[in-house]
Order: structure tokens, then sequence, then C-alpha cells
């Protein structure tokens, strides 16, 4: 194991993660859709500075010799994607949000709203920028390994969806272009590997807690910057996982000292994450004069009324301590249910059935079904829940029969109750005997798989074993 100190490891998070709300500069629904609409090419076109410098992340795209197609949906863009049309008036919903954020990561917020443009050449912004904003600044993460300082939240807008690439040409949909972000930004305090997973958990929990963020594949990025002795900052993009993070920053430490040892020449670059936990050259690492003032939208002042009007929301972490103590669920019980309003729901409809085992039916059995018998859960709504409980509160069907009853669903998309009524135990050990005596001299396995058939759901597992070896002796 590498004692990452001696190389003076330092490491830094960027988490990105889309809002739940319409896009940045305009009024449309941040959706995505299989519609590709009608189609725009472009070529970019790199020109000098007026201090006739050339910007070398240009320079290296221009290198490809390609161009990009961009599709247009109506339904989910406008002519504020197409870079047709100035930007509206940023989405305050939006702006709230990221206060929100802010607070909650003991920041300082900045006095005027000042909007930026970012350049992007890789052609995934239509204006060749992307539009960011810094929120809040100098704040902070309390740790077991001391304090991680948060540089910056920011918010900003996504860029287009990259459909298609070839060698010649790149094709990007612009339904996800303009989908308001939050960017938090972490300072270079993380200790190693382990702690840089733990500060990109807790951040994205400070996410969660608020109810106003995407979820799902694609809707949050995060990208590690780090560096050792002897080697400039490297940028990795694309953690889809977090649980392979540790892993990934440890190769790359590896990567780093061995190209130091065969003595490459060393630059600041951008590198993605390869599915074996590698990385591999993306780009040069943009320059520092990427960033200049948007002229489109004038500055406004971030008001002690605003900044009254934000409603802090209590943590995740806090939601999740109070539910173990008033309902006797597990941390881990606890943090499943936090966000499933149907678990609410269905406590407080159900009286007589304990929070407990509502928890582990909506937020257990599922994943068993997904790991046992691989089953999809599309088809498992929260109304089959709510039937469920309500049959089981009127002793329609047994406790035991809850797991067959949600795999038939899983299956069917509906179930039969009339199979998983409670039966009489007495007659179902009758039965269970007139079995064994039909399957005299089979083995015990080749008994009870048919007995199974029968009686799966009706009656404890356990209990028909039971049954079974008393019937056997």
């Amino acid at each position: 194991m590498l004692d990452h100190k001696e190389f003076g490891l330092k490491i830094g998070l960027e988490i990105h993660r889309q809002m739940e709300t319409h896009k940045l500069f305009c009024s449309c629904p941040s959706i995505l859709t299989d519609n590709p609409g009608i189609k725009i090419m472009r070529r970019l076109i790199a020109t000098k500075s007026e201090l006739g410098e050339e910007d070398v992340v240009a320079r290296y795209e221009m290198g490809k010799n390609r161009y990009v197609t961009y599709e247009y949906p109506e339904e989910s863009s406008c002519l504020v994607e197409a870079d047709d049309e100035p930007p509206h008036p940023v989405n305050k919903h939006a702006l709230e949000t990221a206060l929100i954020v802010a607070k909650l990561l003991n920041c300082k917020i900045t006095d005027e709203v000042h909007f930026m443009r970012k350049q992007v050449l890789d052609y995934s912004n239509t204006s060749g920028f992307q539009r960011s904003s810094l929120i809040g600044f100098d704040g902070y993460i309390e740790t077991p390994k001391g304090k991680v300082s948060i540089q910056g939240v920011c918010l900003e807008e996504d860029a287009a969806r990259k459909i298609k690439e070839e060698k010649d040409y790149v094709t990007y949909r612009l339904d996800r272009l303009g989908i308001p972000l939050i960017e938090v930004s972490t300072g270079p305090d993380i200790d190693d590997p382990d702690h840089a997973k733990e500060i990109a958990e807790y951040i994205g929990m400070v996410l969660k807690s608020t109810g106003r963020f995407k979820s799902g594949i694609g809707t949050i990025r995060q990208d590690v910057n780090l560096s050792i002795k002897g080697y400039p900052r490297v940028e990795v993009k694309g953690f889809q996982d977090l649980r392979s993070m540790p892993k990934v920053i440890r190769n790359e430490v590896e990567r780093m000292l061995n190209d130091i040892k065969e003595g490459k020449k060393l630059q600041s670059h951008v590198r993605k994450v390869e599915p074996d936990s590698t990385t591999s050259y993306l780009r040069p690492m943009p320059g520092a004069a990427r960033l200049y003032v948007e002229s489109d939208i004038p500055a406004f002042r971030i008001t002690e009324h605003l900044l009254n009007e934000v409603k802090i929301p209590e943590l995740a972490t806090e939601r999740a301590l109070k539910l173990e103590k008033e309902y006797g669920l597990s941390p881990q019980l606890a943090k499943e249910v936090l966000t499933r309003d149907v678990f609410f729901v269905l406590v407080d409809k159900f009286k007589k059935i304990e929070p407990n085992f509502i928890a582990k039916v909506i937020a257990e059995m599922p994943k068993e079904l997904q790991s046992r018998y691989n089953l999809k859960l599309d088809k498992l709504k929260d109304e089959h829940f709510e039937d469920l409980f309500r049959k089981l509160e009127r002793n329609e069907i047994s406790r035991n029969s809850v797991l067959e009853i949600l795999k038939e669903i899983c299956e069917k998309g509906n179930v039969d109750y009339d199979k998983f009524k409670p039966v009489d135990e007495n007659k179902i050990e009758k039965e269970i005997f007139e079995i064994i005596k039909k399957n005299k001299g089979a083995s015990f396995n080749a008994v009870m798989g048919e007995i199974m058939k029968k009686f799966r759901g009706k009656i404890d597992n356990k209990k028909i074993v039971e049954i079974v070896k008393k019937e056997a002796r």
C-alpha cells in the first residue's frame, strides 16, 4: 500500500448535479427526449486574442478537423439553447437552491451575482462557453480527519448531450443544454483516496437533503483534482460510481509515479475514468484565461430580504437519526426510507402494522427480488404497497406471503390475493403428511420441493421444515 503522505498527495473534488426545475435561462422543461428534432451543422473556428495569443485547447480541438451536428427537439429546447437568442432572466428557483446549498456548506454568500462565460471548446455548448456564477465561497465540512474547505458553490448550466461521435464529426442533442447545475468545489485538503469518497458522499447527502435535485444516471458527475510532488495537477473526470473512486485515485498515483520514474515530459492535463478503474488522456488542461464576463446577463444583488426567504432544510443524516429513534429502525433502514414518501404515508395510514416491518417491505424486499429472482421493479408501484398493507391489516393475507405477492406483481403487474389467504396450520399439517406419504423414499429436498410448490407464501418456511421433520419421525 502506497504511503500517500510521503508522495505529497493533494486531492480536491468538483461535484456537479442537475437541479429539478426548468432550464436556467429560459422556461423550457429540463427533460431528455428521444426526438432528435431539426438538425443544425456548425464548425469550430478559433481566433487569436487582441494580444495575439492562441488558446491551447482551441488549437487542440481544431486539430481534429471535424464538424458538429446539433439536434434541436422543440419540446425541450429553444433559440436560447441554439445560441440564436440572448439568455432570459435567471431561474429564481435554481438561484434559491444554490443559496441553500451554500449555506448548508457553511459558505459566505457573494454580495452580487455575476455570471461569467467559461470557455468550452468540445462543441458541447453551442456558444462555445458555459455560463457560471459564484454563489458561495470560503465554506467548510467538518470530518473526523479534519476540516475540508469548500472553495466555491457555483450555479451554472449543463452542457448538451453527446449522441454520437465519429472521426470527422460529433452529434449533440440540445435537450440537456441549459439544465441548471450546482457545482461544489473543495480545496486540496482531502487526506487520502478513501477520504475523497467520504467527502463526495457527504456532499451528495447535503444536496439530497434539499429535495431539489434530480437523481439517476447522468444527473450527477464527480471530478477529482490531484497532484503529487514533482507532478502537475491532473483532473480526472467521469466518476459515476463512488465506490470506484479510491481505487481510481490509487491507480492514478501509481501512473504518475511511473511517469516520473521514466522521465516523461509532465504537463497538467485532463483524464477520463475507464471501466477498469484506470484513466486515459482526454485533453490539455484549460488555461486560466478561459473565464470572462457574461455581457448578456446584468449583475444583481443578493439582498437580505432574499436570504431571509431561503428556508434551510434539515440534513438527511439528522432526519435519519430521528427516524431511528421514532420508529425503531436500523441506521441502514432509516437511510433507505428517508426519501421514500410512501413510507410516511403507509405508517400514518396503517397504525396496526409496525413501522419497522413497513420499512423492510418497501426497502429490503424489492432488493431481494432483484438479487434473488433477477426481477425488474418497474411494475411495482406505491399503490401496490398500499393494497398489500390494507390486506395485512384486515388479516386477509399473512406476513409470510408478502415477498411472494411482490414477486407476482413484478412478474405480472398484478396479483391474485385469493391465493394468499391465511390458512389453518392444522389443515396444512395434514396435507403435508399426505405429500410425504405419496413421496415415500424420496430425498428430503425432493419432498420439500413438492411441499413448497403448494404452500409457499401461505405459511412460514421454517414452520414447514418443522412439520416435515416431525412427520418424518
